[in-house]
């Protein structure tokens, strides 16, 4: 049975065998009890089925394994080991994972993708390095590592095998493999030999490789590369064995098959100009290369293929000649193929003359047409005394056509395999080796023949190997535990070899049937049935076949055809074919592939022969010395010898297995087809190995993993302090069946299926703890639920029947007040009406009355009225028809108005369209509305007026009527007159009834009048409306073009800002890669450095013999040496004259080029000046004279320059004396008086002119006399010559020009005199325009003449000058000459002090010179007050501000002469050094100074220390040695002030600096930082050592910037610090220099942390459980990772804690700068993000919801750590964000596509391979977890299509953020530090 029966209940799983999934997943239905003949099973699509057990073995079907099981990396920790479990567990990894590789036992079984995945760069072959096999997911670089870790430990020698069908990848995986090597491995020389083994590979696929219907790249070979290592275990070779090519695949090709690649990749290649005499052409025009009807494969170039595989010829040393003999012989076989043999007759064939095809066959191999086709189409038979030549029929002659190729291309595969071979040998001895054997898996076809046949017999043998192994480590793995074990049945093939190899075995009679001389298959067959038909059960006969049988390998039985097997098994070619190209004159490479005893030839070397031809040096072929034996050999024979020799090579080693699985036979990418993949794991293996496992104990737990797994089912007593004996009692009432485990010494043994009842038992006890929480938390929530709904009831209750309360008296209330209020209503009504009839009564009376009266009136005054009325008719008719005519007139204005008004508003809507438009109209129409406003305005007014009007006819009217009624009444008075006056009556009647026409008419036009107005007012209204209303619609448009408007403009400038910031982000990604790539470059320059020394020392320790008299220290060049400083290489000096030879020899390089360059140009003018002091010898006279003329000239100047000076000095006296006697009271000395005010102002202005006149007018003097000396020849030298050039020169200089030059020479003659009495600049360039024409031209550019020219102006004008002031100043010479004198001596002691100053310090110089104008100006002071107190005062006030001035001067004028001196000395010493002598104008100023100096005693306070320390040169070495070398950085750090030896060294460099000693400065700055390179390489590896110096080295950094005098590098110092800068060089040079040697420091400690923090971040980030059982351990399998439980020795989160903050307290101990402190922490945080990511990334098993808890976990301790250091600002918790998204990606929902969404938009930090590979490795812990849908990948896919990202799947551990120093300054003053006994630096003194 498969498992034991109780575990078939309900809802149990199982497989059962279907013809076309080969395994189905059921579900029982109904519980199995012992006896049912069959099974309720319900399939996956929910069809009820009932599966009936068969009735022999009663064997029930396979169970299936627990869902948290399903897609393990090892298919041994499944707890059911049977072939439908192992089948679909590698489905569900490759199909929903999209992993390729697992681990079965010790096999890694590859499944082949059909598609490129990026899990194959540096970066993953980084990842695995180092690590355990079981720690990481399967892959092809574990098995690979694994065999590099064994081979380096075990001191045993390794193999990979690799086996499959063809098309499941096994060339790939070989090749990876290899690279695999190459890459952690290098090479032990400079040769580069990983890489030749590498090239090898194109080689080899190109002529051993070929399309068939199964793979486009098909191995038809098998080989075995044994790639070497020295004793440190770098590749140092490799060698290549091949095994049976597939010669018939040169000769024919099935159908979508190819030959060989090289032949296509040459027809590719044929327009190439090299390969025109090959007369190659498409492929499709050869026989050997169209059969197949296939000559291009998709996505393969085969012209770029032909250009790889020449390049790998020429990396491995095979020359282009050999190259191109190589493909002549290639294309030699293409046309021997087209070779076109026809019938002569029955027997006989014959090769049409001059055939096109022979012929290029035979010009290229360089053999004859006529043996050639001779035989061809004959061959030579040899009986004992006669030789025949026989004809050959057209099908044999075909044949042997055929056979001459395949042996040509043969000769051709061996002879390249053998010069490969040659390549990769090098001459250091093999310490080891790991042999990569790739060959072809287990194959059976419809037709079998000879070919199948050697390579199942191959699979055997590697089989028995594979099953010896399994089961030798299945027996160490139980001896080793102490396990009882009984002898495990495994299928044993040794029958299956025997009868293939063993002594009258198949391979033995078919030798023996070739020896025959009427040998053929049929009797073959027949001796085969004969001999083992009925003594072997593996061998059968065919019921239907006499040629062919039947071998029932491991696999599967196969079905051979005897057909060909002699004739393949023999190989037999035309002995006179080969003699024919043996014979070749003209091809040597030809001669060798065939002439077997003869000297091999190199495929480098040539030497020139005899007859003008090139011919190839020769080599004797050890491996062809017994040809003559090894020809007679059968080829079964002869795989029989090698295949043994490779299973001796392969017991000797370790195997590693490695199983490629072809998943379906169409290529189609991730498809699995469970029929081939069945197939092919029965044929390589796996599945025996599942058996061998499946039948001991496959599952094994260690008692810590099992106890920490399946702690809930142990009960709190059972629980005790051992837990081996806890989980022994635990198992012993668990499991009843003590077979079905041991116990062994550290793991428990189970049988199969016990962990799945465990974990059944385990999911039990799960999920009823759940369901009792979900009760409880069920009824909590419900009676909480019940309580609140009785609370809200009650409440309800509560409010209700208050309400009802509440309206019942509100109703009560109601009704009586209706009541009353109905009372007093019906009173009102009634009183109402009453009072309405009596008033209806009254007013009929009045009415009736009234109308009556009226009547009688009206008809008094309607005939009166008729006449009005007729005029008023008539005239109102008038009015009609003129006002109709009118109205008429106007609408055909209308009419003709609107119609150009459509023609108006037809181009204002097409000029509406643009804004600006829009706007004017918007402008325009407020414009008209306001004009209609102010016309409502006017109208308005003109109704107001019209009102008016008719009010004063309402008036008139009524005062009218007034009168007519008095005169009614009067007229009803005298009616009684009336009637007696009845002449009278008509009269007055007429009247009347006019006067009532015009009160009619009057009130009618009223009327009208009310009603026009009325109707012009609505219509104003109207139109008031509507324009207010399409005002407010424009306003609104408007108001919503100008919101559009704001908010385009808000837009534009959001997406600048944007756009702003993108730029910047951008220039700073940009700035941080070119500095991260400029410090990369300092690495590599590093490494090669030391590369470099390493090479040194090797050569020095192989070479004995030393050069004497001479010694020299080694030293590392700087690492900018070409660029920044000098070189940095230096040797102890003995003697003065070899000092000066190594310090020239240590100047920079750029500045040796440039001064040789200069020295050049010197000594060519050198020699011309020299040439021209020849000619002008005869001159010296003459110039003579002039010079006696221009030191006149100059004496004359200094006379006028003195007396100016008195002049100027005795108005300075006279303003002194006025202020000084206009101030008398007692306080006029003190400070801002102006007496003080005047004194400042004279010290300042004498000191002016004493720098002036010394530094200046000396030199200008001196200049003078030697320019006007050499003018003076030149000029009457060139003026015999040109007298007109010069002053057509004059001339043509511009008035620019001129100016320029004359304010260089105001410039020049900075006198106070010179600068009062101007020459003006018209006077100079009149006089310049008019020179005379003996003018001379001094120089090219004519400056020397010009400033001559404006001298002699300036000289002539102040001669002239003088003379007109000399009378007035003769008067006063007398009365002035005490006082001239006195300031002489004041001048000489001024003079003298200066010299006195320029050899102090600049700081001593500041001080004394400010003492000495102190004690000066208190003197006059006090000479002063004598004689008047005022004017002392205020002199005080002037002369302590001038006193600040001076010193702010000063300082000016030090730095100034600081830099000048620098560049002085450096430029002159190198020149002077060089042979360019000096001018006298480089005279310093002091030396010019004529008077005498007299001593002068100046009072000066005592100097204190000014921080610098003085050595001697010989103890250089020594303080280095003290300070660097031997220096102890715990003793500095803990006991010190931090950085004390930098400090120590800068103070050393500025007494070098103060002494002006430049050698000595180089030297030091040079041999410090070669001594720190020193110590860094000697323990480079100590973070310590490496921490102190980097601290150290950035302090003298600071040091040099802070005190380098730069005004950006002072800005925080005191003034005493800045007393303290550099005074002499300019070290910015070696500052740079020692920046990239602390970058190199940097990069050195960033790699020593790194390798102390990566064995413990997988370990404590991922692997140790922080909050212990969060997540269970599940079953491993064969391949044991690390425990996630916490050992001795194991890394947890708290020792990463710990290290970081040693390393932290380190860093901080030795004065690390805090911003170099964030730096370091956030490279220390972004190697543990990416450490712990990238393993993520590869370990299935780390990717579940409880590992994504704990992850988190980690990081906020992490967080928290940075918190409590203070270092949240330095970045470092954002290179944990991708750590961190990774983590969240494992706990969010992964179900619906807002799940989708939210990853997408969480997970910016990742990329989409990143979260792809995380999800695709999601697996759950337990039994409540899901697994990702796939189509929930494919959405997230979809969704980060658009993301623009590098596809790079790991992060790079390697990368080092560039590193900054920001400047540091220190507040520690120099001259406070103290040294310390301890350093022993006692020769040091302090100055």
């Amino acid at each position: 049975m498969a498992a034991s029966e109780e575990l078939y209940t309900k809802c149990a799983r199982v497989w059962i065998p279907d013809v076309e999934e080969v395994w189905k997943s059921a579900e029982l239905t109904k519980d199995y009890k012992s006896g049912d003949v069959s099974l309720q099973l319900m399939l996956e699509d929910g069809k009820n089925i009932e599966h009936k057990l068969d009735p022999k073995t009663k064997n029930l079907p396979y169970l299936r394994n627990p869902d948290i099981l399903v897609g393990e990396n090892d298919l041994t920790a499944l707890s059911y080991l049977h072939e439908p479990a192992v089948l679909h567990n590698l489905k569900v990894r490759f199909i929903d994972s999209k992993l390729i590789y697992t681990y079965c036992g010790i096999v890694l079984v590859a499944i082949n993708p059909y598609e490129t995945l990026p899990i194959y760069g540096t970066d993953i072959i980084n990842a695995y390095s180092g690590q355990n096999m079981g720690d990481m997911d399967p892959h092809i670089f574990a098995v690979a590592e694994e065999a590099y870790k064994q081979m380096a430990r075990d001191e045993r020698n390794q193999s990979i095998i690799v086996s499959g069908e063809s098309g499941a990848g096994k060339t790939v995986s070989a090749k990876y493999a290899m690279r695999y090597f190459a890459t952690v491995s290098g090479s032990a020389s400079e040769a580069n030999v990983e890489e030749k083994v590498l090239a090898s590979n194109p080689i080899m696929e190109a002529i051993g490789n070929a399309k068939t219907t199964r793979n486009d790249n098909s191995s038809r070979f098998g080989k075995y590369i044994e790639i070497g290592f020295d004793n440190r275990y770098r590749i140092i070779g490799a060698n290549m064995r091949t095994y049976l090519l597939e010669k018939s695949r040169v000769v024919f090709q099935a159908d979508e098959e190819r030959n060989y690649h090289i032949f296509y990749q040459l027809c590719a290649s044929a327009h190439l100009p090299e390969f025109k005499a090959l007369k190659l052409s498409s492929a499709n025009d050869f026989l050997y290369t169209r059969q197949g009807r296939s000559p291009v494969i998709d996505g393969v170039d085969d012209t770029k293929e032909l250009c790889t595989t020449r390049n790998a010829f020429s990396l491995l040393g095979i020359n282009e000649s050999y190259q191109m003999g190589l493909f002549q012989v290639l294309a030699a076989i293409l046309h021997l193929g087209n070779v076109e043999i026809k019938d002569r007759d029955a027997d006989s064939s014959v090769i049409p003359p001059n055939n096109r095809h022979l012929m290029a066959f035979c010009e290229l191999v360089g053999v004859t047409y006529q043996d050639m086709s001779q035989w061809l189409c004959h061959r030579k038979l040899k009986t004992a005394t006669e030789t025949y030549i026989k004809p050959l029929p057209r099908l044999q002659a075909t044949n042997a056509r055929d056979a001459l190729s395949k042996h040509i291309y043969a000769k051709l595969f061996n002879w390249i395999v053998e010069h490969v071979n040659k390549a990769l040998v090098t001459n250091v001895k093999q310490h080891s080796f790991i042999g990569v054997l790739d060959i072809y898996g287990f194959e059976t076809f419809e037709i079998n023949s000879f070919e199948q046949f050697c390579i199942n017999y191959a699979n055997e043998k590697l089989q028995q190997q594979f099953n010896m192994h399994v089961f030798k480590l299945e027996q160490e793995e139980y001896m080793k535990e102490q396990i009882p074990w009984t002898l495990i049945d495994f299928y044993d093939n040794q029958p299956c070899i025997n009868l293939i190899e063993a002594k009258m075995g198949i391979l033995d009679l078919l030798d023996e049937e070739c020896r025959m001389p009427k040998g053929s298959d049929d009797s073959w067959a027949q001796k085969l049935y004969n001999t083992h038909l009925k003594t072997c059960s593996l061998f059968e006969k065919p019921r239907m076949s006499n040629r062919a049988f039947i071998i029932q390998h491991f696999a599967d039985k196969v079905e051979y055809q005897c057909d060909g097997f002699l004739e393949k098994n023999k190989d037999t070619v035309n002995e006179e074919q080969i003699n024919v190209m043996k014979a070749s004159k003209k091809f040597d490479l030809l001669v060798e592939l065939f002439q077997d005893e003869e000297k091999a030839t190199s495929p480098t070397g040539q030497v020139q022969g005899t007859g003008g031809r090139t011919r190839l040096s020769i080599k004797p072929d050890k491996s062809r010395d017994t040809s003559s034996k090894e020809h007679k050999k059968t080829v079964g024979c002869q795989f029989r010898n090698s295949l043994q020799k490779l299973m001796d090579t392969l017991n000797a080693t370790t195997p590693h297995y490695v199983r490629c699985i072809k998943p379906n036979d169409f290529k189609l990418a991730f498809s699995f087809d469970p029929k081939r993949a069945v197939q092919q794991l029965r044929a390589c293996g796996v599945l025996e190995t599942i058996r061998i496992s499946a039948a001991g104990f496959p599952s094994r737990w260690t008692y810590q993993e099992f106890f920490s797994r399946y702690r809930v089912l142990m009960k709190q007593k059972d629980v005790l302090a051992d837990k081996k004996l806890t989980c022994k009692n635990v198992l012993e009432k668990l499991v009843q069946d003590q077979d079905k485990y041991q116990f062994g010494k550290t793991k428990i043994f189970f049988r199969a299926g016990q962990v799945a009842y465990l974990e059944k038992l385990r999911a039990d006890k799960l999920r009823a703890a759940c369901i009792r929480i979900q009760k409880t938390i069920r009824c909590w929530l419900a009676r909480k639920k019940y309580l609140r709904k009785r609370s809200a009831a009650i409440t309800i209750q509560r409010f209700t029947r208050g309400y009802q309360a509440r309206c019942l008296a509100k109703f009560l209330r109601r009704t009586q007040a209706a009541t009353i209020i109905q009372k007093y209503q019906r009173m009102y009504v009634e009183r109402k009406r009453y009072k309405q009839k009596q008033a209806a009564a009254l007013a009929m009376q009045t009415i009736l009355r009234a109308y009556m009266a009226r009547q009688k009136y009206q008809a008094l005054l309607r005939e009166h009225k008729a006449v009005i009325i007729q005029k008023h008719i008539r005239g109102w008719l008038a009015r009609c028809w003129y006002k109709r005519c009118l109205e008429a007139i106007v609408y055909l204005q209308c009419c003709i108005r609107r119609m150009r008004a459509k023609r108006e508003l037809k181009k204002l809507k097409i000029e509406a369209r643009s804004v600006e438009h829009f706007k004017k109209l918007n402008k325009g129409m407020e414009n008209k509305i306001m004009q209609l406003q102010r016309k409502i305005d006017e109208q308005s007014k003109e109704n107001r007026l019209v009102n008016e009007r008719l009010v004063g006819l309402e008036s008139s009217y009524t005062v009218e009527s007034e009168r007519m009624r008095g005169e009614l009444n009067r007229l009803r008075g005298v009616e009684e007159d009336a009637k007696n006056k009845a002449n009278q009556v008509s009269s007055l009647l007429e009247e009347l009834e006019r006067l009532k026409k015009e009160l009619s008419a009057t009130q009618q036009e009223k009327k009208t009048i009310e009603d026009w107005a009325q109707s012009y007012r609505d219509e104003m209204e109207k139109m008031v409306a509507e324009l207010k209303h399409q005002n407010g619609l424009l306003k609104k448009e408007k108001d919503d073009l100008n919101r559009l408007i704001q908010e385009q403009s808000q837009q534009m400038t959001e997406k600048m800002t944007r756009a702003i910031a993108e730029e910047t982000q951008q220039l700073e990604t940009d700035l941080n890669e070119e500095r991260s790539r400029y410090q990369n470059l300092l690495s590599e320059h590093l490494r090669l450095e030391e590369k470099y020394d390493d090479l040194k020392e090797e050569m020095a320790l192989s070479s004995n013999v030393s050069k004497p008299g001479h010694r020299r220290t080694d030293s590392t060049h700087s690492s900018n040496e070409s660029e920044y400083t000098y070189n940095s290489e230096y040797a102890e000096l003995e003697d003065g004259t070899r000092g000066r030879e190594d310090v020239t020899r240590g100047i920079d390089t750029s500045l040796t080029l440039k001064l040789q360059k200069r020295v050049t140009e010197l000594e060519q003018d050198k020699q011309l000046l020299r040439n021209e002091l020849e000619n002008r010898e005869e001159q010296l006279q003459r110039a003579s004279a002039m010079a006696r003329g221009a030191e006149l000239e100059y004496e004359s100047l200094k006379r006028q320059e003195l007396e100016s000076e008195n002049k100027k000095l005795k108005h300075d006296l006279e303003e002194m004396r006025k202020s000084l006697l206009g101030n008398a009271a007692t306080g006029a000395g003190a400070p801002g008086s102006p007496a003080y005010k005047v004194l400042l102002e004279q010290l300042n202005a004498s000191c002016e002119e004493l720098e002036v006149r010394k530094e200046e007018v000396l030199i200008l003097r001196s200049q003078l006399v030697s320019q006007k000396e050499a003018m003076h020849h030149k000029d009457e030298k060139e003026t015999m010559t040109e007298p007109s050039v010069y002053k057509d020169d004059v001339s043509k200089l511009k008035d620019d020009e001129v100016k320029q030059a004359y304010v260089g020479l105001k410039d020049t003659n900075r006198s106070p005199r010179f600068m009062r009495q101007q020459l003006e600049v018209s006077d100079l360039l009149s006089r310049l325009r008019s020179a005379a024409p003996d003018l001379r031209k001094l120089n090219e550019d004519g400056e020397l003449w010009l400033v001559n020219q404006g001298l002699k102006e300036t000289i002539r004008l102040l001669e002239h000058q003088l003379q007109t002031q000399r009378r007035t100043y003769d008067n006063e010479v007398e009365s002035l000459r005490s006082e001239l004198q006195n300031v002489k001596e004041e001048n000489n002691r001024q003079q003298q002090l200066l010299a006195q100053n320029l050899q102090l310090p600049p700081e001593a110089r500041i001080e004394a010179s400010l003492q000495h104008e102190i004690t000066r100006l208190t003197n006059e002071n006090l000479e002063l007050m004598a004689d008047d107190p005022t004017a002392s005062r205020e002199a005080r006030v002037v002369i302590l501000r001038r006193m600040v001035d001076l010193m702010e001067q000063l300082e000016k004028q030090d730095r100034t002469i600081r830099k000048l001196k620098k560049q002085l000395k450096v430029y002159s010493k190198r020149i002077g050094e060089m042979g360019a002598g000096q001018t006298e104008g480089q005279t310093s100023p002091g030396q010019m100074v004529d008077e005498p100096i007299h001593p002068v005693n100046i009072p000066r306070r005592e100097k204190d220390f000014q921080g610098m320390l003085e050595y001697k040169k010989e103890d250089e070495m020594k303080l280095v040695k003290n300070l660097i070398l031997e220096l102890k950085p715990r003793g500095v750090a803990v006991n010190l002030i931090p950085g004390l030896p930098a400090y120590i060294l800068f103070m050393c460099l500025r007494h070098a600096d103060y002494v002006n000693d430049d050698q000595k400065v180089r030297t030091l700055l040079t041999s410090t930082i070669n001594s720190i390179k020193k110590i860094l390489k000697k323990r480079g590896d100590d973070f310590e050592t490496v921490s102190f110096w980097l601290a150290n080295t950035c302090r003298f950094l600071h040091c040099l910037k802070q005190y380098s005098g730069d005004e950006q590098f002072m800005k925080h110092n005191t003034s005493r610090q800045n007393e303290h800068c550099l005074s002499n060089f300019d070290l910015a040079e070696y500052r740079q220099v020692i920046s990239d040697l602390a970058i190199q420091i940097y990069q050195q400690l960033i790699k020593c942390m790194e390798n102390i923090l990566q064995p413990m971040i997988v370990s404590g980030m991922l692997e140790h459980e922080t909050i212990q059982g969060v997540s269970g351990v599940k079953p491993t399998g064969l391949r044991k990772r690390t425990s996630s439980i916490a050992d001795e020795g194991t890394y947890t989160l708290d020792s990463i804690l710990r290290q970081l903050s040693a390393f932290h307290s380190t860093m901080c101990q030795h004065g690390t700068d805090p911003e170099l402190i964030k730096q370091v922490v956030k490279q220390q945080f972004y190697i543990i993000g990416a450490v712990t990511l990238n393993n993520l990334l590869l370990r299935k098993d780390m990717c579940s919801w409880s590992k994504g808890m704990q992850i988190r976990y980690n990081v906020s301790q992490l967080e928290e750590w940075l918190r409590d250091k203070g270092l949240m600002t330095c970045g470092a918790k954002e290179t944990l964000e991708p750590l961190i998204q990774a983590a969240q990606l494992l706990q969010v929902k992964k179900k619906t596509d807002e799940d989708a969404e939210a990853i997408c938009s969480m997970c910016h930090a990742l990329t989409t391979s990143q979260i792809v590979k995380v999800l695709n490795l999601y697996t759950p812990v337990n039994e409540f977890e899901e697994r990702v849908s796939v189509a929930f990948i494919r959405t997230i896919q979809t969704r980060l299509r658009d993301r623009c990202e590098s596809p790079q799947l790991l992060m790079d551990t390697k990368m080092i953020y560039p590193v900054t120093f920001p400047f540091n300054p220190s507040c520690l003053a120099l001259e406070t530090i103290q040294i310390p006994s301890s350093l022993n630096l006692a020769f040091l003194t302090r100055v």
